[in-house]
């Protein structure tokens, strides 16, 4: 049976597990996982997503489908995907509007697009395989990146919106891309964030990142949240509603009462920005 996630969620990860496990902390609402980190493999891996799905609602969120390659999927990895996602109830899965790389080779990096009628045809290839071979809906989610794109770095969300209306896939939500980039590029955040459908908002993503000192920001998840993300953060979920929010650490991982913290700063946003839900919205979103 899939459970919806709500409220805060943080991403479960081996050098916390077994402190989470065993506080089960009500602050946190669900967990996000990574399938690469369990397909074709056992041990303590398993045992430990065992014990996270008896206490709480398990998200997928993917690193390597890459909606932006040329190339079709793997066969043999979407099947072992599309297993895996039945095992665990995810009632979503995840991955970047982005490529991996090319003609066999792969960088382990979230390679942005550009944003041209080509990309967008490709991308709805993707996502529509996806869909096809997963059986489970397809939530495509924004990246950071620090080459321009295109002339206007708002045409990043008409790109986008082309892309999840040609496919019908849900948006994964990451405003803390969505603020990085606006920070690099100079424009302004919200204007981004009011051209969201809020109908296709699955879930969104908020993270700490690293600013160099010639002001570059690069998005790390391995810092604390600033106050401009957090702002940000307030401001779509007042338009967008109250859909499940997670906040990413992947590097520097401070001990659990600090990730704890941060739910806890998170939550009272989150609170606080969707107490006034309007029903319109509601009805909007089903």
């Amino acid at each position: 049976m899939k459970r919806r996630p709500e409220g805060i969620g943080i991403g479960f990860r081996m050098d916390m597990a077994e402190e989470l496990l065993e506080r089960a902390p009500e602050s946190v609402g669900w967990l996000e996982l990574h399938p690469e980190n369990y397909i074709r493999r056992g041990g303590r891996y398993r045992s430990r997503l065992a014990e996270a799905r008896e206490r709480w609602p398990l998200v997928t969120h993917g690193l390597t489908m890459s909606f932006g390659c040329t190339r079709p999927h793997e066969r043999e990895y979407m099947d072992d995907l599309r297993d895996f996602l039945r095992d665990v109830a995810s009632p979503w899965h995840s991955d970047h509007a982005c490529f991996g790389g090319a003609h066999g080779s792969h960088v382990h990096d979230l390679l942005p697009v550009p944003f041209t009628d080509e990309a967008v045809s490709t991308m709805q290839a993707r996502v529509r395989e996806a869909q096809d071979q997963l059986d489970v809906e397809i939530a495509v989610e924004n990246v950071s990146y620090y080459a321009a794109q295109a002339e206007d770095p708002l045409l990043e969300i008409d790109f986008l919106l082309e892309v999840l209306e040609g496919s019908d896939a849900k948006l994964m939500l990451d405003v803390n891309n969505v603020y990085v980039n606006s920070q690099n590029f100079g424009f302004d955040p919200k204007i981004w964030i009011d051209k969201v459908p809020v109908e296709r908002v699955v879930q969104m993503h908020v993270a700490g990142h690293y600013v160099r000192q010639d002001g570059l920001r690069i998005d790390t998840h391995g810092e604390a949240i600033c106050d401009g993300v957090y702002e940000l953060l307030d401001y779509t979920l007042r338009r967008v509603g109250p859909v499940p929010v997670l906040l990413e650490r992947d590097n520097n991982i401070p001990p659990l009462d600090v990730v704890l913290a941060e739910v806890e700063q998170l939550s009272a946003i989150y609170d606080s920005a969707t107490s006034g839900t309007t029903t319109a919205q509601s009805v909007e979103r089903a």
